[in-house]
């Protein structure tokens, strides 16, 4: 199969107009008209039949050929020749957890965050493809709710739960999950009232680089975003035009390209329904955030950039997919298929899951 950035490359201009505050080479920028040609008939997910109807909200592919998927029934997905075949190796014994994230590093190391209060919240790390499991940790605070996970490198991570006494609680890892220390709260600001974290993609505490993480939310009078340059240890925190003001409204996803680039999608978590605003783009590493000028029309849940391609991305909800050749600036439809998450390879291959086992392959058509 051809990758999505070697056919988007293929049939892009050379010459392009920039989106403002993000000089980069000719050579890597979209015209509008060029958007117009390539979104709408050239982009399509291609569905790879899974065998389950589990919810598959946890998505982390390694490679073209290697992914794993995880979700609701305990279900554990991985397949190694591109989504052809699946194998469901869940640990023995979570039929009731619900995977909501995933992390792998290749086709045999992963591990998996289940979602849930107290003791519902937990890390399992495989290092046989499924094999065996264990679990390196167990939630034993009862107002804890963990919902994201995420790495820096195969050795150093975080997770995330709602806040604990009034702020964000996260736990941290420097030997690739095997064990974790919950870490101090003093350089984590006051969380809202009502304020929490979505766990409806895994991308609700996302990395770039070494040592910088960000951390979306939602739920209280205002979404927004949280920063830490020292891999979680002290933080800042900026409010988004992601609408808020209730329980299922706020930031559900982010993505950044690198330090400074910055996407976060949600809205009103009501699918099928209009969510104006439902995506803002930052230029200075979350310290501000604007608007998507043409937003997604609805409630997107799951947000990923496009690989070798710095100004393009594309964002799943349950109502469709979108693509942006602008940096999140503008959004246009090219799916109405359902998805909760998405995310690209470095080797630039696609990948979104979603609701009734659904998992699918970014390909362009080219004419």
């Amino acid at each position: 199969m051809v990758s999505v950035v070697t056919a988007l490359v293929t049939v892009t201009p050379a010459s392009a107009e920039a989106a403002p505050s993000d000089p980069a080479p000719a050579s890597a920028e979209v015209t509008p008209s060029a958007e117009a040609a390539l979104s709408v008939p050239a982009l399509a997910w291609e569905l790879k039949p899974t065998g389950v109807t589990a919810r598959l909200r946890g998505l982390s592919p390694v490679s073209d050929s290697v992914a794993w998927a995880s979700g609701s029934l305990g279900t554990v997905l991985r397949t190694g020749d591109g989504g052809r075949s699946w194998s469901n190796v869940p640990p023995p014994g979570t039929a009731g957890l619900q995977f909501r994230d995933i992390e792998a590093f290749d086709a045999r190391t992963a591990l998996i965050l289940s979602i849930g209060e107290g003791d519902a919240s937990r890390v399992y790390r495989t290092e046989d493809g499924g094999s065996s499991w264990t679990e390196t940790f167990r939630n034993s605070e009862p107002s804890a709710f963990y919902d994201c996970m995420a790495f820096f490198d195969r050795r150093h991570g975080l997770a995330m739960s709602d806040p604990v006494d009034g702020r964000f609680r996260v736990i941290s890892t420097d030997d690739g999950g095997r064990t974790w220390r919950v870490l101090p709260s003093t350089g984590m600001p006051d969380a809202l009232p009502g304020e929490a974290g979505f766990a409806a993609g895994g991308q609700c505490l996302v990395t770039a680089g070494g040592r910088d993480v960000w951390l979306a939310s939602g739920g209280g009078a205002r979404s927004r975003v949280f920063h830490s340059r020292d891999r979680g240890l002290t933080w800042t925190v900026a409010d988004t035009p992601v609408p808020a003001g209730d329980p299922a409204r706020g930031v559900f996803a982010l993505a950044f390209r690198d330090a400074r680039h910055g996407i976060a999608v949600g809205g009103d978590f009501q699918p099928g329904l209009p969510s104006p605003h439902a995506a803002a783009l930052t230029g200075d590493g979350g310290a501000t955030w604007q608007a998507a000028s043409t937003p997604p029309e609805a409630y997107r849940s799951g947000v990923t950039w496009l690989p070798g391609l710095p100004f393009a991305a594309i964002a799943v909800g349950p109502a469709g997919s979108d693509v942006t050749f602008s940096s999140g600036d503008r959004w246009q439809k090219f799916d109405g298929g359902s998805f909760d998450t998405v995310t690209c390879t470095p080797d630039l291959s696609c990948w979104a899951s979603g609701e009734q086992g659904r998992v699918a392959r970014l390909a362009v058509r080219t004419r």
